[in-house]
């Protein structure tokens, strides 16, 4: 049995919400990594990329990376990075607080203090606690690198607007939780939150058209995939 399927099972069994969610958006990969091949397998641009989306779309989010890879020469390394400096990344897109950020990430990577390229070894807690560490680098990319990069089965990102929008949806809650209210609700779904987290963003979109219709009929008439009544 593979992980993937271990982890679904476990979490419909012990919530009838996430056994209907499933029948709609099957089970989703926590893991993949949608940077069209960007960074190349390294972890440093991995971030950079990270820094780089905070808070704009992520077709902003690459052209601005492609910008920076442009003028490194490649996938964009520590180096490269702080020879352009701060008016450099600047005059690329970037806004002073993210070129700050970029900076002070490669110094860290540069000079050892943090080995982004080597962090297998370390807990959630601890590779956490390294990246925020780092001014401006905050707990969503943090959590996004351990989900994306380190594929950690066990990451739920309470805070992120979309895990709260899909609670709320899902559970059709009155009005859309606080990030404690979401983390008290799915201490239930360890050791399993990273699967969760992808089913939950994956609901925000309109469902998949399933490859086995008969078999989603009859799932809802026997009431596991009954929809829950949605907010008003």
């Amino acid at each position: 049995m593979t992980a993937r399927r271990t982890a679904y099972q476990f979490l419909t069994a012990g919530e009838p919400v996430f056994a209907r969610l499933t029948l709609d958006y099957g089970h989703p990969d926590p893991f993949e990594w949608f940077d069209g091949g960007r960074t190349g397998g390294s972890m440093f641009a991995a971030m950079v990329l990270h820094v780089t989306g905070q808070r704009i779309s992520a077709a902003a989010a690459f052209t601005v990376f492609d910008r920076v890879a442009g003028v490194a020469g490649g996938i964009p390394q520590a180096a490269a990075l702080l020879s352009l400096g701060r008016e450099g990344l600047r005059a690329l897109g970037l806004p002073g607080a993210k070129a700050d950020c970029l900076l002070a990430l490669s110094r860290q990577q540069a000079d050892g203090t943090v080995d982004l390229e080597d962090m297998q070894a370390l807990g959630d807690g601890e590779v956490i606690a390294a990246l925020t560490a780092i001014p401006g680098i905050g707990l969503w990319s943090a959590q996004a690198f351990l989900l994306r990069q380190l594929r950690r089965p066990d990451v739920l990102p309470a805070g992120d607007t979309g895990i709260r929008r899909a609670v709320a949806g899902a559970w059709a809650l009155a009005s859309v939780p606080t990030p404690g209210q979401v983390e008290g609700r799915a201490a239930a779904w360890a050791p399993y939150r990273s699967y969760a987290s992808a089913l939950l963003w994956k609901s925000l979109r309109p469902p998949d058209e399933l490859s086995d219709p008969k078999a989603r009929a009859l799932a809802r008439a026997s009431g596991t995939g009954k929809p829950s009544p949605r907010p008003r």
